[in-house]
């Protein structure tokens, strides 16, 4: 493809020691993407699985960008777009397979409805039943309440009780949505220039949902298809849960800062602090009762993320950055 062809997106994808996964997800943007013109632009970031090598030599990769750090998914991605040259700019996980021309139907799906400005899918686990993380609502104090409360675990499939995860909706409807899972992400390259792109102060999760919120500023009503379906397996490139619960917990609270009056905000902070520790009460309590030793693991897991409070209660913060311009071992393609 000549580098000065218009095309009509640009896909964006970060990797961090997911090689085979990886190799997988570009195999069926290959197998599946017919109608849409598309260049790939792929960031290793730092990966010590042969992923850069892989991807330098993968006949999806038109553009590769192996870092010497891992500089976080937020940032990653900025620095990719920064070659982007599509109407759109489409982010995709390394950890999903496309299925049936997704993001062909993801791309009709903009042009039948551009004022969304952001776009999302359906996505499934490997057995094909629903994965719900393809979208999400925005927290407000009652979300939080349920979280902390156990209401959202009681009644997960009932929406008023898990609204950030929309309980109960199989995504098998268009929908306007609060936010868009950075997993199969379509944006106008407008609109994200326009943003600036991820702040990356979010160094992993939450920069979607930051993004989303900004964007509501540019008119931007962001909406998911049933039509355009993937395969995401979720977390491949971070296993440990209780890191992973800390860094959520970083993100939220960073949004609450960010996204929520002052005069709701300290409301906000206590309920987020009152989830985890809640639950720590709560699973040493039956893990005590019923003896049952995954209950007892849940339990030492959220004393773990309580115990490390201090990471998370106050946000991300600039500090958590390394302000320098990212170290590039290698680039290659166009």
């Amino acid at each position: 493809m000549h580098a000065q062809s218009p095309i009509d997106v640009s896909i964006l994808v970060v990797s961090y020691n997911t090689r085979a996964l990886t190799a997988a997800a570009l195999d069926s943007v290959l197998a599946e993407t017919r109608a849409t013109t598309y260049e790939i632009i792929a960031v290793d970031n730092a990966s010590g699985d042969g992923s850069a090598d892989m991807l330098a030599h993968h006949p999806a990769s038109a553009k590769v960008i192996a870092l010497t750090e891992n500089i976080g998914f937020a940032r990653a991605n900025n620095l990719a777009a920064k070659s982007a040259r599509g109407r759109y700019i489409l982010l995709l996980n390394p950890d999903t397979v496309v299925l049936d021309g997704a993001i062909d139907k993801l791309v009709a799906f903009a042009q039948a409805r551009p004022n969304a400005r952001i776009w999302g899918g359906r996505t499934l686990f490997a057995d094909g039943t629903l994965n719900p993380s393809s979208c999400w609502g925005r927290m407000t104090p009652w979300n939080l309440f349920c979280r902390a409360s156990g209401l959202t675990g009681l009644l997960p499939h009932i929406e008023v009780f898990n609204g950030e995860a929309y309980g109960g909706w199989p995504r098998d409807l268009v929908r306007e949505v609060d936010i868009v899972s950075g997993c199969f992400f379509l944006i106008e390259r407008e609109l994200w220039n326009g943003l600036d792109g991820f702040d990356p102060l979010f160094f992993m999760y939450g920069e979607e949902a930051d993004l989303c919120l900004r964007a509501h500023a540019f008119s931007a009503r962001p909406a998911i298809t049933p039509e355009a379906a993937i395969i995401h397996y979720g977390g491949a490139s971070e296993r440990a849960r209780t890191d992973k619960m800390v860094r959520l917990l970083a993100a939220k609270a960073s949004l609450i800062a960010r996204h929520w009056p002052s005069t709701t905000a300290p409301l906000g902070r206590m309920l987020l602090a009152a989830w985890p520790l809640s639950r720590a009460i709560a699973t040493r309590i039956a893990g005590t009762l019923t003896g049952a030793s995954d209950t007892q693991q849940s339990a030492k897991v959220w004393r773990e993320i309580w115990d490390r409070r201090a990471e998370w209660q106050h946000g991300y913060s600039a500090h958590t950055l390394n302000p320098a311009a990212p170290s590039v071992l290698a680039t290659a393609g166009q």
